[in-house]
């Protein structure tokens, strides 16, 4: 190697003969695509879909709270939903509490861990 060669690779910081995508920053890049694919994305379109699923709540929808009142939606507001959950007995309940909104007949069942 001649001395000029020497003198431009001290200049720039880098030693000779060392490639620049060998350092940490690729190897960070990579780890950060691969929790993005693996990790955010799922959990953004999972949101995506719960939100979509809650603007669409119409009156008449068994939904499942995430306190879990079950109930039948009976009016429907801006952010509020009045909930039939007995004769005569009817809550105003947040729209973001929807945990499910329930198909016709179909029976509610205890989740275990």
């Amino acid at each position: 190697m001649t001395m000029t060669a020497m003198v431009l690779a001290m200049g720039t910081g880098a030693a000779p003969g060392s490639n620049p995508l060998s350092g940490p920053l690729p190897l960070m890049l990579i780890v950060f695509a691969i929790f993005y694919f693996m990790l955010i994305r799922p959990q953004q379109r999972k949101e995506k879909a719960r939100r979509k699923m809650i603007e669409e709540v119409k009156s008449g929808d068994r939904v499942l709270f995430s306190g879990g009142i079950l109930g039948t939606v009976a009016n429907v507001k801006d952010q509020l939903l009045v909930v039939k959950v007995a004769d005569n007995v009817k809550l105003e309940i947040a729209r973001g509490a929807v945990n499910r909104v329930l198909e016709k007949d179909e029976k509610v069942v205890a989740e275990q861990a």
